[in-house]
């Protein structure tokens, strides 16, 4: 158990945001087989949200920068594709 008051205000904040990460992350990971799945008209106006997406959880170190590219490069080649 932590013995000082910085510590334990530090457990609870990290627990705060693993809970905020963890939830964005999901949810971007939904978007995303959302997108998948969707036809033409939808998918093309889905994309840019998920990209959006994408940006912010690479900008807040919840994901790779490199796989954040990766993942906007398929999805982009999977839209285009359709």
């Amino acid at each position: 158990m932590a013995n000082h008051k910085s510590a334990l205000k530090r457990i609870r904040s990290n627990e705060t945001k693993r809970l905020r990460n963890r939830y964005q992350h999901k949810t971007t990971r939904n978007a995303i087989k959302k997108l998948r799945e969707a036809d033409k008209k939808e998918a093309e106006t889905l994309f840019p949200s998920v990209v959006s997406m994408i940006d912010k959880l690479a900008k807040n170190n919840i994901i790779h920068d490199n796989k954040a590219s990766n993942l906007k490069s398929k999805l982009a080649k999977h839209v285009s594709a359709l």
